[in-house]
């Protein structure tokens, strides 16, 4: 089994987009990722993009590029991802300020998690919360 290092995240979504720059500067701008790296293909279409958050993040690219993730991406719906915030209400603010669609404003759950959920500009859904599961070492 793969371990990490160097503070590796060993699990990372990725969401192709039809408009992978307008996705970058809404999970950038509202969702307060942090770009990594971002590689354009010749006609300026984004090839692969990472975006961090905590210790975690997130693979970004275009749809319509070809190969074999492309097509099996093609028509596999939307995806839904997790992501753990200290302040989830600063957080839901400043999605609101940047005109997300909320799906759920900021609730406690009964795990002990307060988490909002909201949608991206192309349906994928982001869970914003507290919870972070524990992984034994």
């Amino acid at each position: 089994m793969a371990g990490t290092s160097g503070g590796r995240p060993s699990i990372c979504p990725t969401l192709l987009y039809a408009d992978a720059k307008a996705a970058i500067r809404q999970l950038t701008e509202a969702f307060g990722f942090t770009e990594l790296s971002v590689f354009e293909g010749e006609d300026g279409a984004v090839l692969h993009a990472e975006l961090v958050q905590g210790n975690g993040a997130v693979m970004v690219g275009s749809k319509g590029r070809g190969g074999v993730f492309d097509a099996a991406m093609k028509d596999a719906g939307t995806t839904g991802v997790y992501v753990v915030v200290d302040d989830v209400d600063a957080h839901h603010r400043r999605a609101l300020d940047h005109g997300v669609e909320i799906l759920m404003p900021p609730t406690d759950q009964d795990y002990g998690s307060r988490d909002y959920m909201a949608r991206d500009l192309e349906g994928n859904v982001w869970s914003f919360g507290t919870y972070a599961p524990e992984i034994p070492g």
